[in-house]
């Protein structure tokens, strides 16, 4: 049950990034006290290989508001994000990176954009990065993209920084890179004022960065998933069966065409060829089998959706409440 007297929960996933904890929670801390505000930290460990779990059990006897749960194995982000949303309270959620680019002083700011303005969520826009153009050229193409497949007009959907309403992170389902669409999820789950604020990044001051370019890969083939996910998964039928009804009728209409050309020329007694002879022919049988293949698909489609799925089981080895 959610407690009434929690304003605020901060989320952050993790993966090797021991150094950059004892000051991030120190920094999280001192805005929330200076604020009076009532908080809670959720850490996920992502499957670190280094000391970030020992170091989260050290501060948790530092900070009781400090939790945490640690993944059997590397799960990936969205993962990180969907262990953390399922355990918070606060009336207002908040996720950041554990890398110390997103800055803490953030947050008060968009608390009250949650609970005075009315936004069910507020996502940050690092207008000015700290990032070789490697990365950032491939985000601005990035987002341009999914601000076209999805109608959600945000300049930086891939920002850590993002507060919510505790029922917009309530329906969201977050499995392989879908953490860069929550967004999109929330505007098709019906919270459809959605904000952006420009918030400060800040130069990485430990480690290295943990993604490489082939996550943009990834994000756009999620990107097509989610979009035909939000579409059609409660109905794939509809889909399915429409392409398999114009693909077998087209088959069946091209065939009958042929058999009766044939016909016609055998009673005018004209030159006629044998209709499997006719390259359409075996053209209209492969439509006519892909109808049927595509009309099935929809079926099991149909079966499936009415059978929970387990994309968002993860294995939980350790936890600090």
């Amino acid at each position: 049950m959610q407690d009434s007297t929690l304003q605020i929960s901060i989320v952050v996933p993790l993966y090797n990034e021991a150094e950059s904890l004892p000051e991030l929670c120190a920094w999280v801390d001192r805005v929330m006290r200076a604020n009076h505000f009532s908080y809670e930290m959720i850490f996920v460990n992502d499957g670190s290989r280094d000391e970030s779990w020992e170091v989260l059990k050290s501060l948790s006897v530092q900070y009781p508001s400090l939790k945490a749960s640690s993944f059997a194995r590397n799960y990936g982000k969205s993962a990180a994000l969907h262990e953390g949303f399922s355990k918070a309270q606060g009336s207002v959620v908040i996720t950041m990176d554990a890398d110390m680019q997103d800055s803490p002083d953030e947050i008060p700011a968009l608390y009250q954009m949650i609970t005075q303005d009315g936004y069910d969520l507020v996502s940050g826009w690092k207008q000015k990065r700290f990032d070789p153009l490697s990365k950032t050229i491939p985000t601005k193409l990035y987002n341009a993209a999914t601000r076209a497949l999805s109608g959600v007009y945000l300049h930086d959907f891939n920002c850590g920084l993002k507060a919510y309403k505790l029922e917009v992170i309530k329906t969201l389902r977050l499995y392989g890179e879908m953490h860069r669409y929550i967004p999109v999820q929330a505007k098709w789950n019906g919270f459809s004022k959605i904000g952006e604020k420009v918030v400060q990044h800040q130069a990485r001051k430990y480690g290295v960065t943990k993604f490489g370019l082939e996550r943009f890969l990834y994000g756009f083939l999620d990107l097509l998933s989610i979009t035909f996910v939000q579409t059609f998964g409660k109905r794939p039928m509809h889909l399915f069966g429409s392409l398999g009804i114009l693909s077998f009728f087209s088959g069946s209409i091209i065939t009958l065409w042929l058999i009766g050309e044939k016909l016609y020329n055998i009673t005018q007694h004209l030159k006629y060829r044998n209709v499997t002879d006719n390259p359409l022919f075996f053209l209209a049988l492969v439509a006519i089998i892909l109808g049927v293949q595509l009309f099935l698909a929809g079926f099991i489609g149909e079966l499936m959706v009415t059978n929970s799925d387990k994309t968002t089981d993860y294995q939980i080895k350790e936890e600090i409440s």
